[in-house]
């Protein structure tokens, strides 16, 4: 994972596998900056695996973004990729803000 913050805004860029294993470090740095009212943009480009735990990590900061006055956007994945279909199969796509890039 890497990050690069400028000012109230993250992007988060994920790399390898999102899963039981990696999702909590995830969370543990998009949930204070969220709660906090800023922004993040999940990169989720760099993954080649993403799991229903990645799935709750995405929906629980969404939700946390929500109710705090923050923002998360996520940069649009291949959609038949295997994340880009985990998204779609999961209906996240059509809830979630997308862009093209960073």
């Amino acid at each position: 994972m890497a990050t690069d913050a400028t000012g109230d805004r993250l992007v988060v860029s994920v790399l390898g596998e999102l899963d039981l294993a990696t999702a909590p470090e995830l969370e543990a740095v998009l949930l204070p900056q969220l709660k906090a009212g800023g922004q993040v943009v999940l990169d989720l480009r760099g993954l080649e695996f993403m799991d229903s735990t990645g799935v709750r990590v995405i929906v629980s900061a969404h939700v946390a973004g929500k109710e705090s006055g923050g923002a998360l956007t996520l940069v649009r994945t291949d959609p038949e990729g295997p994340v880009g279909k985990v998204l779609e199969i999961s209906g996240l796509d059509g809830i979630l803000e997308f862009v093209e890039g960073t």
